[in-house]
């Protein structure tokens, strides 16, 4: 690592979650000089974090700029190791969505679901359990779910008079994810947490989709606390039920909010954040120094556990 440094003549040195045990965290340790460091992570305050924070203080305090993806993920760096951040969201390929083709197979009285489904806290439970009510309105319904995981596994926890309600496609191109997006009546994201961004909802903003979200503080955010997208409380299914009704009995209300969250999703685009991370780094980069290796080596022989 130090040797890295030492040769690598940088201007800046970006590091990625420097705040956890990672490489970023070494190279943080081992140089100075311009560093720019971005925080992805958004959690509630823990008491380990005051016994680590003494420890990554130091650390946090030797970057030249901060970073954070979401309001979450500042108001996280915030609260846990009491220094602030610029915000600048991560970047998608927004081109990529913008020209999906409507797939007849996906589209009518569809939800649509993209993830981990077998992952507690991506929230597919919380869609089925609202499934009830809105079969009772819209009786053809059908639910598409893209993403890693065992179909097999999901069903057996799910009632067997739903599962003809189900397809599961396993995982699907960038190119399907454009066309499902583009097809399917809503979109729905019922995550209960642990989201720092939600990139797959910018990712169905750009699509065209109508986006129905949990209210988690990280979608919260980004869908302009309900501008550019539909919010429910999180984890609460009946909530959830209600919403997909309303706008499934209301297609013009639905192709407006797509709209207006289509054309918000350019701001997600790589040519905007690039542009944004950019004048972070010039910011850092004033008075024309580079990077070089610490001239403080407690530091550095501390976190090694080495004598000094």
């Amino acid at each position: 690592m130090r040797q890295w440094i030492a040769n690598g003549n940088f201007d800046v040195l970006h590091l990625h979650e420097p705040a956890i045990p990672s490489i970023s965290l070494l190279a943080c340790w081992a140089a100075e000089g311009p560093m720019v460091g971005t925080f992805h992570a958004a959690a509630k305050r823990q008491k380990v974090t005051f016994a680590v924070a003494p420890i990554l203080e130091p650390v946090i305090e030797k970057l030249t700029a901060r970073i954070a993806v979401s309001e979450a993920a500042r108001e996280t760096l915030t609260e846990h190791l009491e220094t602030d951040a610029i915000v600048v969201p991560n970047g998608i390929y927004a081109d990529l969505y913008r020209d999906g083709v409507i797939d007849q197979r996906w589209t009518g009285n569809t939800l649509g679901f993209i993830g981990r489904f077998e992952e507690k806290r991506k929230g597919l439970d919380v869609l089925v359990a609202a499934l009830p009510s809105i079969i009772a309105k819209f009786p053809d319904l059908k639910v598409f779910v893209a993403g890693p995981g065992d179909a097999q596994e999901v069903l057996k926890e799910i009632d067997p008079y739903l599962h003809a309600r189900f397809e599961f496609l396993g995982r699907i191109s960038e190119s399907e994810k454009a066309n499902f997006l583009a097809s399917v009546g809503l979109y729905i994201a019922p995550n209960t947490g642990g989201e720092s961004f939600g990139i797959i909802l910018a990712e169905a903003l750009a699509g065209g989709a109508s986006v129905v979200a949990s209210d988690i503080p990280a979608f919260d955010s980004l869908l302009g606390h309900g501008a550019y997208g539909t919010l429910f409380a999180s984890e609460d299914s009946q909530d959830l039920a209600k919403k997909v009704i309303a706008l499934l009995g209301d297609e013009e209300g639905r192709r407006v909010i797509a709209q207006r969250g289509k054309k918000y999703a350019q701001e997600f685009d790589w040519d905007f954040v690039a542009e944004k991370i950019y004048d972070v780094y010039e910011m850092a980069m004033v008075g024309g120094s580079r990077v070089t290796l610490s001239s403080e080596n407690r530091a550095w022989n501390k976190f090694l556990g080495r004598q000094s």
